[in-house]
């Protein structure tokens, strides 16, 4: 039973009065960001194991590619069915089955005895993060008055962006102090402490004018266009690569003639036509793509051309989570104030600075003048970006669709860098072994580093062009 809010009647009251300041407010904060943070952390920490995972297994960079795209893969293709899952049946609950699953899959890729085993479990992993990602800003959303919202949001930005920053440091950490494996192992006792907290703090919120009916068919569709793009990407000059673009092709008509159809869309198409929501995702788009491939191609980079280590590689990273860390919610608070516009526009210019910054990174690499200066600058920028980004794109819709706005704005971020880690390797020239050459990665590094930049100013284009302030 719920009532007209949406909220078990258990938990109204706690929902009434759940403030920011309060024990109930950074309990729920705590548990969106440990759960978010454990996707995000996974959705980078990879990068810096993936020269010694491929000598430990192995691989060859497609099966690379594809253990960072398996995981990408799933999350961007079902993180919208996990927001509607959220919506209709309570996001605290597939919040916590999703952290379960979570748990269970990473599990598996730290036993995976070889390429094909942990890209399966990758793919499982992605999800698990599909169920919790969504939940986690929609029980935020859900759960906090309206007035303390755009600092909920900017505490869990910040603090989640830090996940996804530190991950090439502690990855870095884990492979030459311990074990590649314990990158994905150590996920088990934060998804443990996630659940404890939800389940004893977190009030349980959903959508009442859900619909009963779940979007299987877009969801299935959904995957195989993904799918099918990112197969051909990866596996481009093969046979299979045309049959699979085709496949992709038929898979995105089928999905937008049954979302159109649907009485039960898993993405209900109307909320596109808000001029700022469908902004804000196609900014999110082109800049989540150039992130996702800087830090791919820089880790890479700093290990197979600058001889960097494991730890070193990861901790050249440093300078975006603190970054995060002490302006994410500034960033936010900053939005707020004088609406989201300039900081959509500026952030981007700003990252695809410190991007140019990074083309010193070569053979004779110093850190101090090539490597702090271009992380410093795209740090600065993504902080300023983050926060009012996520404020923006859940302001547009009503608050009953809080699952499926998350859901959209996770799904345009993950697909954006699962096609970007995709192609870009494509584009520049890189294939088979060559992912262990200096020469050949050197030559291409600068190519995909000088893209990322061009997609990093692009964004910053679309923001100003399309964005309007609240009033405006």
């Amino acid at each position: 039973m719920t009532d007209a809010s949406g909220l078990d009647p258990a938990d109204a009251e706690a929902h009434e009065g759940v403030r920011l300041g309060t024990a109930t407010g950074r309990a729920v904060v705590a548990a969106a960001v440990l759960g978010s943070g454990m996707t995000m952390l996974d959705g980078t920490v990879v990068n810096v194991a993936l020269a010694t995972i491929g000598k430990d297994l192995d691989a060859s960079l497609a099966q690379l590619q594809w253990i960072t795209n398996g995981y990408l893969l799933s999350l961007a293709s079902l993180i919208l069915l996990g927001g509607s899952l959220g919506d209709r049946y309570g996001r605290r609950k597939v919040f916590v089955i999703g952290t379960v699953w979570f748990a269970i899959a990473s599990l598996l890729c730290g036993l995976a005895p070889n390429p094909t085993v942990l890209i399966a479990a990758r793919v499982l992993q992605g999800a698990g993060a599909a169920l919790l990602t969504p939940g986690s800003l929609a029980m935020i959303q859900g759960a906090f008055v309206r007035g303390d919202r755009a600092k909920a949001i900017g505490s869990w930005v910040g603090l989640g962006g830090i996940a996804s920053a530190i991950g090439p440091f502690l990855g870095g950490f884990l492979v030459e102090y311990a074990n590649w494996r314990w990158i994905f192992l150590i996920n088990l006792p934060i998804a443990v402490l996630t659940v404890v907290i939800a389940l004893k703090a977190v009030p349980e919120t959903l959508d009442p004018h859900a619909p009963r009916r779940l979007d299987f068919t877009g969801a299935v569709l959904a995957t195989v266009f993904l799918g099918g793009l990112t197969f051909a990407l990866i596996e481009w000059g093969s046979a299979a690569a045309p049959w699979a673009i085709g496949i992709a092709i038929l898979a995105a008509v089928g999905y937008v003639v049954d979302e159109r159809r649907s009485e039960h869309p898993m993405l209900p198409l109307g909320i596109f036509a808000d001029r700022t929501f469908s902004a804000a995702n196609a900014m999110t788009l082109v800049v989540y793509a150039a992130l996702g491939a800087v830090l791919f191609f820089l880790v890479l980079q700093l290990q197979t051309v600058g001889g960097y280590g494991a730890l070193q590689a990861g901790m050249a990273t440093l300078p975006i989570t603190l970054c995060m860390l002490l302006l994410a919610s500034k960033g936010g608070a900053l939005g707020t104030r004088i609406g989201p516009r300039i900081p959509l526009t500026v952030g981007p210019l700003v990252m695809a600075g410190g991007a140019l910054l990074l083309l010193g990174v070569g053979e004779d690499v110093r850190y101090w003048t090539d490597v702090l200066p271009g992380m410093t600058v795209f740090g600065l920028g993504l902080a300023l970006m983050v926060a009012p980004l996520t404020a923006t794109v859940l302001a547009a819709v009503a608050d009953e669709h809080a699952g499926i706005a998350s859901g959209v704005n996770n799904a345009v971020a993950r697909a954006g860098s699962l096609l970007a880690v995709a192609a870009l390797p494509v584009v520049v020239g890189l294939g088979g072994e060559e992912y262990a050459d200096p020469v050949a990665f050197d030559s291409a590094y600068d190519s995909a580093v000088m893209i990322c930049a061009v997609l990093l100013a692009l964004g910053g284009v679309v923001s100003w062009v399309t964005i309007r302030d609240p009033g405006v």
